[in-house]
């Protein structure tokens, strides 16, 4: 669409949907069919959310194919087909595209458009919604399905601009790709995409130097092209298995062991981990109940990656460099990947430890670091993510009386189930902070959270009523809940994005709820069975009257 040629409007909906990724995709199709007048607006020029800007060499889903995809229509879910275990970036964003078309969903979205600002006008009980391109709309109900990764951070590194090269990230990725052939590459950070990125980066650049700030654990994915009898068995019971997997911590159907790793014999639990290594991806994580809560049964965990690293990694000292010993194993996302440690073994491939020798800056030619310059003609910043908060805080989004968002959240994210926050009525949040969303199987948390705000609106409409949000009391509540519930864990312990720890200066708060995805879901569907308890219901003269 050509950004010069948009015309700014000044219309009304029943509700405008920030985002076009999995979660806008399934709100905009799921209010349609309770009739009401959506619009969408998408900073990105197609649909596909996260997938449509990490286009970095090699971004793969680290949930396998068969459950990341939609579950609400049955014949979208046998007409599809992955061709990978692990599906591929560009496979995710065929699937999108591929859901938008069949739904005829684009007709609704405007893309290259950013929304700037949300007012409530509490008089009328309306959103009040400003782009960039100058759109002045209205609507009800205001939903932010902004993404939980979506606004990508660079670091803030001395002469960071001054580099005289191409710099990329990761999470804004050249849609037309890059050629590293014959160059020196230097990627900063080693999370998930870097993990990633830097094996295919290294098979095409001349060299590519790393520098690691913290060594983060990492499974091998033992990615594959799909299996057909794997396939069929998923295909022949969908809706069952789609069921088990709704009732678990992750939203994920993998084997858990209810085995604690300390009572069982060092041969059997060796065994256990050997099988899960084997097998691959994150199910490693649930080889016994108690390794994210057990320091001591976590670390046996630990250890065992540890040592798969030192024998996967030639060097002995770059390896001990690459295996994590500051946090426990899954405290910070844990990653999978294909041949990353084995990377390390390349002529062409060099790591620096940041911890031992800090970069000091970026120059011109390259970046420096206590040990001297490292020349490189290209920089990849694989720093990740403001995550979960902020795409909401890139927003002016201002509530009853002209509450900030962005202020009110100032010493941490406060909502009630990650949905909704007090004082900002008809404002909803598709796996916001305080819920399940980065600890679990994304396109499961949409969608749970899609259908109940879809029935929560039906319930509004049914009986006249024109506003809903949660009342403080409810909203502390759940915070307090959220924490405690993530203090039984180990999680609070490493300094994770988890945690707001990747942003200098972010409040350090446990953002998801790691109660569980089935946990999370039968306490939804309890408030919304007692006439959406916690919540306050209103109609446009109660609002009225409010002022």
């Amino acid at each position: 669409m050509d950004r010069e040629a948009a015309v700014p409007t000044t219309q009304s909906y029943d509700a405008i949907i920030v985002g076009a990724g999995f979660a806008g995709l399934y709100m905009l199709h799921r209010l349609r069919r309770l009739g009401m007048r959506a619009q969408v607006y998408e900073a990105g020029s197609d649909v596909g959310g996260t997938w449509y800007w990490n286009r970095y060499p090699g971004a793969r889903c680290d949930v396998e194919s068969m459950q990341y995809s939609y579950s609400f229509d049955d014949a979208l879910q046998q007409e599809w087909s992955w061709s990978e275990r692990f599906a591929s970036q560009p496979e995710i964003l065929r699937y999108a595209g591929h859901v938008a078309d069949r739904l005829d969903l684009r007709r609704d979205i405007q893309f290259d458009t950013r929304v700037t600002s949300a007012h409530f006008d509490a008089k009328r009980a309306l959103w009040q919604v400003a782009t960039d391109r100058g759109d002045r709309v209205t609507a009800r109900f205001c939903v932010m399905a902004t993404g939980c990764l979506s606004a990508a951070r660079l670091p803030e590194i001395p002469g960071r601009d001054s580099f005289a090269g191409p710099t990329y990230h990761t999470g804004a990725w050249p849609h037309e790709g890059v050629d590293f052939t014959g160059r020196r590459v230097a990627v900063i950070g080693t999370g998930s995409s870097a993990i990633q990125a830097i094996p295919v980066i290294a098979r095409q650049a001349a060299h590519v130097t790393v520098f690691q700030r913290t060594p983060n654990f990492s499974i091998p994915s033992r990615n594959a092209p799909m299996d057909a009898e794997y396939e069929n068995w998923w295909k022949s019971d969908y809706a069952a298995h789609r069921a088990k997997a709704r009732a678990m911590r992750t939203g994920i159907l993998y084997g858990l062991n209810d085995k604690s790793a300390l009572e069982v014999s060092e041969e059997e639990r060796q065994a256990e981990y050997e099988r899960r290594w084997a097998n691959g991806g994150t199910a490693f994580m649930g080889a016994f109940s108690d390794l994210i809560t057990n320091r001591q049964a976590n670390d046996t965990a630990a250890e065992f990656v540890r040592n798969k690293i030192r024998g996967m990694v030639r060097d002995p000292k770059v390896a001990e460099i690459l295996a994590p010993k500051s946090h426990p194993i899954g405290t910070k996302r844990i990653c999978v990947d294909t041949e990353y440690y084995e990377t390390f073994n390349r002529p062409n491939v060099a790591l620096v430890d940041v911890a031992a020798t800090p970069i000091e800056a970026i120059t011109p030619a390259g970046v420096r670091t206590a040990a001297g310059e490292v020349a490189v003609d290209d920089i990849v910043f694989a720093t990740g993510f403001d995550a979960m908060t902020g795409a909401l805080a890139a927003i002016e989004i201002r509530g009853r009386d002209g509450i900030d968002l962005a202020a009110k959240w100032a010493e941490g994210p406060r909502t009630y189930l990650g949905l909704m926050s007090a004082g900002f009525p008809n404002l909803f949040m598709i796996t916001g902070p305080g819920s399940p969303s980065v600890l679990s199987n994304m396109i499961v948390s949409i969608e749970q959270h899609v259908d109940w705000l879809t029935d929560c609106i039906a319930h509004l409409r049914a009986r006249g009523l024109d506003t809903i949000e949660p009342t403080q009391e409810a909203e502390d509540g759940w915070v307090a809940h959220g924490n405690e519930v993530a203090h039984r864990t180990l999680y609070p312990s490493a300094a994770s994005w988890y945690m707001g720890a990747n942003i200098p200066g972010k409040p350090r708060v446990f953002l998801p709820y790691i109660g569980g995805v089935g946990v999370y879901r039968e306490k939804c569907d309890a408030i919304a069975a007692a006439g959406y308890e916690g919540f306050r219901l209103g109609g446009q003269n109660q609002a009225a009257a409010a002022e």
